[in-house]
C-alpha cells in the first residue's frame, strides 16, 4: 500500500470513529505521523476528498494547517463554483465529453436552478458520480 493509500485509509478510519459531523486534522501532525511532507497530506485531501467525490473540505492556513473534512450530505449545498470545478475534473479526467461537461456546467447554474440551488446542486452532483462509477 502505497503513501497516498494509507493516509486516505487513516482519514477515511478517523471519520468512521468520530461521532460529529466534521473531522479536524493538522497537517503538520499528519505528515509528522507519516514522516512524509505536509504537501503530501494535500495531494490526498484534495484527489481523494474533493467535492467530485462527495466531500466538503474546509482549509486554513497557518498555524500547522488545520483542515476540516465532511462526507458531503444531500441535504448539504454545493456552490456553483465547486460544481464547475468538478464537472471540469470529470472532463479531464475522460468520465464525459466536452459536450456533456458544457451541459452539466448550464444545468449546475445558479441561473437555472434558482432558489435554493446549493441543495439542488449537491442533489444533481450526487447522482452524477452515482450513474458514473
Amino acid at each position: 500500500m502505497g503513501m497516498s493509500d494509507r493516509i486516505e485509509a487513516f482519514i477515511l478510519e478517523l471519520m468512521r470513529q468520530e461521532h460529529e459531523d466534521w473531522i479536524q486534522i493538522q497537517r503538520n501532525e499528519l505528515a509528522e505521523l507519516f514522516g512524509c511532507v505536509p504537501s503530501q497530506i494535500n495531494y490526498v485531501i484534495s484527489t481523494r476528498f474533493s467535492p467530485d467525490k462527495g466531500y466538503i473540505v474546509r482549509s486554513r492556513r497557518g498555524g500547522g494547517g488545520c483542515v476540516r473534512i465532511k462526507k458531503a450530505d444531500q441535504d448539504d449545498g454545493l456552490t456553483e463554483k465547486d460544481a464547475l470545478n468538478s464537472i471540469g475534473k470529470l472532463l479531464v479526467n475522460g468520465y464525459i465529453t466536452s459536450r456533456e461537461a458544457a451541459i452539466l456546467k448550464l444545468a449546475a447554474s445558479d441561473a437555472v436552478l434558482g432558489k435554493g440551488a446549493d441543495g439542488i446542486r449537491a442533489r444533481f452532483m450526487d447522482k452524477i458520480r452515482e450513474v458514473l462509477q
